[in-house]
């Protein structure tokens, strides 16, 4: 994926409702973006709390997202970690989303994002002719004897593994 397609991608964002207003049957909120630091995400929603037509709004609530690429994110999900999220799926896209869905939210940082992310390849077979061909020498008279598909079944089983999302197929390291 390319820089220029990564920079197009909107970015991740929340809908902060008002329960205040909520309760009383009334929608109040605002969608605020969640590539931005804590305190701004906090800014914003106490912006939003002040602007309620409820007096002394206090309580909030995610009441939708967008462009987490499949990551669910609860009602009161923790905004330190929503910045978090947002910020690196802005900046790696829907891999960093995939790897942070594998390895569990709370658990996926950017270092080992960088670390085990592998690449975007059309199958795990074109992975391991990749990885072999770019690691090893292998002979032209054999060359054609390999079973990709083989040494695929074979990678994928403990060293590696892989994720879809919206067709495409995103390569990791076990770490």
């Amino acid at each position: 994926m390319s820089l220029l397609t990564l920079a197009m991608k909107p970015a991740p964002r929340i809908y902060v409702a008002c329960l205040a207003a909520y309760n009383n049957a009334q929608l109040h909120g605002a969608w605020i973006d969640a590539d931005q630091e804590a305190e701004d995400i906090w800014a914003e929603i106490e912006t939003m709390l002040q602007a309620s037509p409820e007096p002394d709004a206090e309580e909030w609530a995610i009441h939708d997202f967008e462009d987490f690429c499949g990551i669910e994110l609860s009602e009161f999900e923790n905004i330190d970690r929503i910045a978090t999220l947002g910020q690196l799926i802005a900046k790696h896209g829907a891999a960093f989303a995939v790897y942070a869905a594998h390895r569990g939210v709370t658990e996926a940082t950017e270092e080992g994002f960088l670390e085990d992310y592998c690449g975007e390849f059309d199958s795990e077979e074109d992975y391991a002719e990749t990885y072999f061909r770019e690691n090893n020498e292998i002979p032209e008279y054999l060359d054609s004897y390999i079973d990709w598909e083989g040494v695929a079944n074979d990678l994928f089983i403990n060293d590696f593994f892989s994720a879809n999302y919206n067709g495409a197929l995103y390569i990791f390291r076990r770490s």
